[in-house]
């Protein structure tokens, strides 16, 4: 897909890597649709406008059925068309699984898994229409291969690959395709106040030595919107985390 003069949806794009794609797809002459649950900053919008491409907030909670459909509908009063979707919006709730209780479970799930089939579903029916969209899904390399601590992510991450693969095979009925980035140790606030001994820990499991870059998860998410031959994949952007 040719994204100049495109429109890409990214939930979750006021900070880390939701912003860095927001900005690849600008930089791309995509148009923007911004998404976070409370605020995004004014900054954001002004920088991506920089671009020479447009730009609109819309403020929601993905996990909320009212909020998806009300956000969706904004969505196309602001633009024609959503060209590419990417869900990006998660949460993390960790905890080891004996002390995880229900609502610790649940409100990742939510989040994570029922809110990325919300999106995907509400705006497949314009997509089916034009027999053309791109989905793009952040899933997660504990979604492949789980973590200590991580059940509820883990699992609503392997969830969002199951989702991936199926809505590829029914979306390429009309030529839409969907694909997942499955990131590992990227460089965010978190990562920031890990103590020496931590980050030598994690570090000694990467086979490339380093954190990655939320840039370097942008490029895929590029890279797979423009690819017209890709689809039903998921790409482990990790270093070798996982070799």
């Amino acid at each position: 897909m040719d994204l100049e003069g495109k429109t890409a949806f990214i939930t979750g794009s006021s900070r880390g890597i939701g912003k860095q794609i927001a900005l690849a797809f600008a930089q791309a002459k995509c148009n923007v649709i911004l998404n976070a649950r409370k605020e995004v900053p004014a900054d954001l919008e002004e920088e991506i406008k920089a671009c020479g491409v447009e730009c609109t907030t819309i403020l929601g909670d993905i996990s909320q059925a009212e909020d998806v459909k009300r956000m969706v509908k904004e969505a196309y009063q602001a633009f024609p068309q959503i060209d590419v979707l990417v869900n990006n919006a998660g949460i993390t709730n960790d905890k080891l699984l004996i002390g995880m209780n229900e609502d610790d479970f649940r409100s990742v799930i939510d989040v994570n898994l029922v809110g990325t089939y919300a999106m995907t579903r509400a705006v497949l029916r314009k997509m089916n229409k034009k027999r053309s969209g791109v989905i793009i899904n952040l899933a997660s390399v504990v979604g492949l291969h789980g973590n200590v601590g991580q059940a509820n992510y883990a699992a609503s991450k392997a969830g969002v690959i199951g989702l991936t693969k199926t809505t590829a095979k029914e979306g390429a009925l009309r030529n839409i395709r969907c694909n997942a980035i499955a990131p590992g140790m990227i460089e965010s606030d978190m990562t920031k106040i890990l103590s020496d001994k931590v980050k030598k820990q994690l570090l000694e499991g990467i086979s490339l030595g380093r954190f990655g870059d939320a840039k370097e998860v942008a490029q895929t998410a590029i890279f797979l919107a423009q690819n017209d031959y890709i689809t039903g994949q998921v790409i482990s952007v990790d270093g070798g985390m996982t070799i």
